[in-house]
């Protein structure tokens, strides 16, 4: 059962919920809310994790304010190498690309021809 979003944003663990009693030797039953009755309320203790106590250190995802129209745009540095690779029956260049948020062990090779569609003023000189 998906919990909130699909895919990579799913969240990994819900809740916390109160234990009500430990049914078997290695089964706990949960109190879960109304919005999950179709879960059947037992689980085994491998699937629980404990729980933080103080209120403080939990955040409310509802207060977050996360704006759905942002995003984040690397800009590009400098070009560091070109190289031509040769595949089976044609050639793709490509540049190594250093970008303003990256170190120089985060570059990135890129094909050419998108790079200089894209940004121009990178291949000037």
């Amino acid at each position: 059962m998906r919990f909130g979003r699909k895919g990579k944003l799913c969240p990994r663990y819900v809740g916390p919920f109160k234990i009500m009693q430990r049914v078997g030797e290695v089964d706990y039953e949960l109190a879960l809310p109304a919005k999950l009755a179709s879960v059947l309320p037992v689980f085994h203790f491998s699937m629980l994790n404990n729980c933080l106590n103080d209120p403080a250190l939990i955040l409310p995802v509802e207060g977050l304010g996360v704006d759905e129209d942002s995003f984040y745009e690397e800009v590009h540095v400098e070009i560091l190498d070109q190289q031509v690779k040769q595949l089976r029956n044609n050639e793709l260049a490509t540049v190594r690309v250093l970008y303003r948020n990256h170190l120089v062990e985060g570059d990135i090779w890129e094909a050419e021809s998108d790079m200089r569609c894209r940004y121009p003023h990178l291949f000037s000189s």
